[in-house]
């Protein structure tokens, strides 16, 4: 793939491209990571980084990496350069910045530039599809700390990640959801009840797949939350997302992603059809 197809991207995702086509030019060359890191002043630790994207680039280290892989055609080198810029803008993101740890950072960035996002909750609705009352609730549990505006900020910062639905290419959403989420008053019973009624219209976009799995059937195989980010561009591979108490987990080699496809396709073939959870949802909404 060229370097500038990558554009309509985020540009987390224009950085993990980067890094990949980089990295192919290196080996192509024959060239090992410890010889790249010394022509860029550097160290092979520090062109391993540059190449999984998960450091910025800076447009000189570049041109010299260009040089040394043997790139001299100014417009090969200039649709790379203009990747580099492309790559370094600040996401929509930044201003939270002081409210996000890098870790959560590096997740909105990939979220923004999925083409799918799969994902299964077993405490809480998804992020994408929670309503203003039900994010202000989820984020106050347990955080007594927080003070009003940066509870407001918080919620703000939930609401635009949801405009990703509202994108030309919007990505694909499907959401599994364990049954118990849609009686736990979150927030009270009157958030609660908002929160069905959005996840009804939910599921009227084109863009979102809802499914719920029934309290009978347990786990269906997963262990806990998680989610699969799927991307367009071919040099990226899937990623899986596991957020814990200090951190997240951030798993992309094939043999572990195949592991959470699996266990996807299972909750997907267990879980109740889009239609289905339509009357669960209305039935919920009726007891709430």
């Amino acid at each position: 793939m060229a370097p500038d197809s990558a554009t309509s991207s985020g540009p987390t995702a224009r950085r993990l491209v980067l890094g990949s086509q980089l990295r192919r030019l290196r080996e192509a060359s024959g060239i090992s990571r410890e010889d790249a890191g010394y022509a860029i002043r550097g160290s092979g630790s520090k062109i391993s980084r540059l190449e999984l994207g998960r450091v910025g680039f800076k447009e000189r280290d570049v041109v010299d990496l260009l040089t040394l892989y043997g790139i001299s055609d100014d417009t090969e080198r200039e649709s790379f350069l203009d990747l580099v810029r492309r790559s370094n803008e600040p996401g929509w993101w930044h201003r939270y910045n002081d409210l996000m740890p890098g870790w959560f950072q590096d997740y909105v960035g990939l979220e923004e530039s999925a083409s799918r996002i799969q994902t299964y909750e077993i405490q809480f609705v998804p992020g994408l599809l929670q309503t203003e009352g039900y994010a202000r609730a989820v984020a106050t549990q347990g955080r007594p700390e927080f003070t009003e505006d940066e509870l407001d900020r918080r919620v703000r910062l939930r609401m635009q990640r949801q405009k990703l639905f509202s994108q030309p290419k919007a990505p694909r959403v499907w959401a599994v959801i364990d049954e118990s989420v849609l009686h736990r008053p979150i927030g009270g019973r009157e958030v609660l009840r908002e929160q069905i009624e959005f996840l009804l219209e939910a599921t009227s976009l084109a863009s979102v797949t809802l499914q719920i799995l029934p309290f009978e059937l347990g786990r269906s195989g997963a262990e806990g939350a998680f989610t699969i980010l799927r991307f367009a561009e071919p040099e990226l591979p899937d990623i899986v997302y596991l957020e814990h108490l200090c951190g997240a987990l951030y798993l992309d080699k094939p043999d572990e992603v195949e592991v959470y496809s699996k266990v996807s396709h299972r909750l997907a073939v267990d879980a109740q059809t889009p239609e289905q959870t339509r009357k669960t949802l209305k039935a919920a909404l009726a007891q709430a």
